[in-house]
């Protein structure tokens, strides 16, 4: 080959080489289009971004309880993403002015295919722009997937921020993010590229925010019925007391009624309608929880305790009459105050005492001839109301029965009244003293004998009295039953007993006779 047509070969390798460095005009160009495009998008995007938090930030305002949560994590997704697009906006700037020098902007790069700006900058081994960006947008990465409930969005944001290159065909080992994005990379391609991932930071932070504002109303309940509903403490109300009632909006969701659990098992309705057979008096208290299903999906129980009351039906019958205490007895009184419980009634007493046995009372009168009157009041609505009284005559005892105690043929003590009974000269003899007592079934109180006469008749009918020894027979006594004869009788008389009440009595004869 000639020196002509060697230099003239050499002249095309240097020609193609020059055209292979040199990228065409129309490309760059396009970048710049392509930059001047995502820049607008970018301005969109933040306008965007900028209702959707403050749109947070009124919900936080109408209800910092509620919606506080979120919007601490809507300020610190601002905070985050703001600080990397600056960061970004900062690396554009720094490689526009070392592609057109100090006065060089990126959004008008006049050197568009200077091919060491964007190396000089972002793969500066001293300050290693590219790597500390590859890591912050790997962190910020992380804490915006976070945010995101829905796993389609999560994935779709994570792989637009992905930080993972493959391999160029040809290449050996594996090629870093930023060597990808910056390695001989004209300036307006590395601008440009740099644009898109703010445009991608803006569209993750938008897909956040609006998470954000969807969970703040998420665990709501959905309802599509409004009822208004009177609940009163009591349906009964007596006279001083006060009728309470709360006056309160439910709303539920008639496609999807809520569960009901009362100590611990399902109610067998859904109106939420609790019956319970009233069983034993008293106080009694359940508790449960009612589960909701939130708009999410989950659900929500909401715990609940109350108590209600059972009394025995009454009527209260008394004979005006009749009021009447005995002195020196317990008399049972029975007190209650419909509609409240007998822990919540108190009582007191004039001229005598009463005191609580139980659900009963005692009243423990004084003088005779005197009156008592027990006055009633009962905690009502926290408070303690009079709500009756009742007085009584206090009344000296009956006279009460004499009788001898003896036994039966099996052994019993039985009590023997004197004539027309007849008892046996055994029982008789076996018999130490006398009683008295007033056992008619509505008084059942024991007197002391203090003394007593008995009257035996001799054969010629004249009267021999012999005087007890207290409530003893005297030995002249026993001596005077051993001279009976079967079918005699003799006569029990001055009989002086002392009752409760203090009062010593002079009480009827009985007749005694024998078999």
């Amino acid at each position: 080959m000639s020196p002509r047509q060697r230099m003239i070969n050499l002249m095309y390798i240097v020609l193609t080489a020059m055209l292979a460095l040199n990228v065409s005009s129309d490309v760059l160009n396009g970048f710049n289009q392509v930059h001047e495009g995502l820049h607008r998008t970018n301005l969109n995007m933040s306008a965007k971004n900028d209702v959707q938090f403050h749109y947070l930030k009124e919900l936080y305002e109408k209800n910092p309880a509620k919606t506080g949560p979120w919007y601490e994590k809507g300020v610190r997704l601002r905070n985050e993403s703001s600080s990397l697009f600056n960061t970004i906006d900062s690396l554009k700037t720094e490689i526009a002015r070392q592609a057109d020098g100090p006065e060089g902007d990126f959004t008008a790069i006049v050197n568009l295919d200077d091919l060491e700006a964007a190396s000089v900058t972002m793969l500066n081994p001293t300050s290693n722009h590219g790597r500390k960006l590859k890591k912050k947008v790997e962190g910020y990465r992380t804490f915006v997937a976070g945010l995101i409930a829905d796993s389609a969005k999560r994935k779709a944001v994570i792989e637009m921020l992905s930080t993972d290159v493959a391999a160029a065909p040809g290449t050996i080992g594996p090629v870093s993010w930023e060597n990808k994005m910056f390695d001989n990379m004209p300036a307006v391609a590395a601008v440009t590229l740099l644009t898109k991932l703010q445009n991608d930071i803006r569209q993750a932070e938008s897909e956040a925010l609006s998470n954000l504002i969807t969970n703040v109303d998420i665990g709501d309940v959905r309802v599509n019925e409004l009822n208004a509903y009177v609940i009163p403490n009591s349906n009964m109300v007596m006279r001083g007391g006060k009728y309470t009632a709360s006056i309160v909006l439910a709303a539920i969701d008639t496609t999807q009624r809520p569960t009901v659990y009362v100590n611990g098992s399902k109610l067998a309705n859904d109106r939420g309608l609790l019956e319970i057979t009233a069983g034993s008096v008293g106080s009694h208290d359940y508790s449960g929880y009612i589960e909701v299903a939130r708009g999410d999906g989950t659900i929500a129980k909401h715990p609940f305790s109350s108590s209600y009351t059972v009394m025995e039906p009454m009527a209260t019958i008394s004979a005006t009459m009749m009021n009447v205490l005995y002195a020196g007895i317990d008399n049972p009184i029975s007190i209650s105050v419909p509609g409240v419980p007998m822990n919540a009634v108190n009582a007191t007493m004039t001229n005598g005492t009463l005191t609580r046995s139980g659900d009963h009372w005692v009243a423990h009168s004084g003088k005779v001839g005197t009156e008592a009157v027990i006055s009633v009041s009962a905690q009502i609505d926290g408070r303690s109301q009079q709500v009756g009284s009742m007085t009584f005559r206090v009344r000296k005892l009956p006279d009460p029965t004499p009788f001898i105690p003896v036994k039966d043929a099996q052994g019993n003590p039985v009590q023997y009244k004197g004539s027309p009974k007849k008892i046996s000269k055994a029982a008789l003899m076996a018999a130490e003293n006398l009683g008295a007592a007033i056992d008619d079934d509505i008084l059942n109180v024991t007197y002391s004998v203090v003394s007593f006469s008995t009257v035996f008749y001799d054969s010629m009918g004249n009267a021999i009295p012999e005087v007890s020894n207290g409530a003893a027979f005297s030995t002249r006594q026993k001596e005077q039953f051993k001279r009976l004869k079967p079918g005699r009788s003799f006569f029990i008389s001055n009989v002086k007993a002392k009752g409760p009440d203090g009062i010593t009595r002079d009480i009827p004869a009985m007749e005694v006779a024998l078999n």
